[in-house]
């Protein structure tokens, strides 16, 4: 899908991209889910983890086939096109995929932020290339949520304020991915068991019904022990456990510590009291943030109990 706009924006642009680039090729690809991606809401022995996390890194699997793509643009260079330059993105730089994939024709923006296709409903995973090429434009995409409102009201921290706006700070996949000081206490008891991520305002959207699992790519697929782990198994990671665990993984990059505060978060919420000696363990972690976590799920498993 293509998408032209005036040069002289580029020159502008966030990304260090040279003033000659002339369109942009926005791509998205597959990772419908076969499973229901809230099955395991009441699960509370496990931890709940964003599809999209739970097979291979993404920006390493679309990265390579954006440079498959972009080679076969080459080789097509020396037939019928002039010299051209070439760069591609892969959420690896300011560049604005979500508009970018709307104005190339792929979906549009729903309420939820995301992007939304007609084929692929909310799963999809955004690239893009950057090009001189003056390349024929596509049509953009048309907004048809109309009056649904699922995304709005599923959300379990009330993250949107209003229809097509997100406030991040409220958001659980930015709560338990980016944010790496302690969890806001308002917030900890809707987080559940999620342990990274979160997809209730994609999982609920209409358009998924026209997801298949079949047509999202292999490489996608879910490792088995990502699916549904064990908070058990979680809480008694050390760093190099958690290494090797998560290597060729997303969720390698927020680093042991956070990824055990959010497991304690979902302790504490899961009311399982065999659970209360790796917490009280914790207790005495080297890391404050997990120090107060341990405390946190400890006095809120006592509560349950009682």
């Amino acid at each position: 899908m293509i998408w032209m706009e005036e040069r002289k924006h580029h020159r502008e642009s966030p990304a260090g991209l040279w003033p000659e680039v002339r369109s942009v090729i926005a791509l998205g690809m597959s990772y419908a889910p076969k499973d229901d991606p809230l099955r395991l809401a009441d699960e509370g022995g496990v931890g709940r983890i964003s599809v999209y996390a739970q097979g291979p890194d993404y920006h390493d699997v679309v990265k390579r086939q954006l440079k498959a793509l972009g080679r076969w643009l080459a080789q097509e260079a020396g037939r019928d096109m002039p010299p051209f330059d070439l760069k591609v993105f892969v959420d690896t730089a300011p560049v604005m995929e979500k508009p970018l994939a709307e104005a190339a024709g792929l979906g549009w923006q729903g309420k939820h932020t995301n992007l939304v296709s007609r084929d692929h409903g909310s799963w999809l995973f955004l690239g893009a290339i950057y090009t001189t090429l003056d390349l024929e434009p596509d049509r953009g995409g048309v907004d048809t949520c109309g009056s649904c409102d699922a995304c709005q009201t599923a959300c379990p921290t009330d993250a949107f304020p209003r229809p097509y706006q997100l406030d991040a700070r409220r958001c659980i996949s930015y709560l338990t991915i980016e944010h790496a000081g302690p969890i806001p206490h308002e917030f900890r008891a809707a987080i559940g068991n999620r342990i990274y991520g979160c997809d209730d305002c994609l999982a609920v959207c209409p358009w998924n019904k026209f997801a298949a699992a079949a047509n999202a790519n292999l490489a996608f697929h879910p490792r088995a022990e990502l699916v549904a782990p064990e908070l058990a198994d979680i809480l008694a990671l050390d760093d190099p456990t958690f290494r090797t665990v998560f290597a060729g993984s997303p969720i390698k990059r927020i680093g042991r510590d956070r990824m055990i505060r959010n497991a304690l978060i979902a302790a504490g919420n899961s009311g399982d009291l065999e659970l209360a000696p790796l917490v009280q363990h914790l207790l005495s972690d080297e890391n404050a943030v997990v120090r107060e976590a341990a405390g946190w799920a400890l006095q809120r498993l006592g509560t349950l109990a009682a």
